[in-house]
């Protein structure tokens, strides 16, 4: 099983990395690259993982399997 975060934006503007089933962020950040590295940081360190990246909306706007976790749906080669 894989750990699951998730970049939400905020109302005061600031982008927060959590865990899907988490109350509070791990981590809150100015832009929306930055909480993104961090995640991305997390999932590593972690063993991977699938990262969930909303945008300002709300809704979903990239999915992306950190290494080494298990993706999905991976490219065919």
């Amino acid at each position: 099983m894989s750990d699951n975060d998730r970049i939400v934006y905020r109302k005061d503007g600031n982008w927060i990395q959590k865990k899907v089933d988490a109350d509070r962020a791990s981590s809150v950040h100015g832009t929306q690259g930055e909480a993104d590295a961090a995640a991305r940081g997390m999932l590593r360190k972690s063993g991977g993982g699938e990262l969930i990246i909303k945008g300002r909306n709300g809704k979903i706007r990239d999915k992306d399997t950190i290494a080494p976790g298990n993706d999905p749906f991976p490219p065919r080669g």
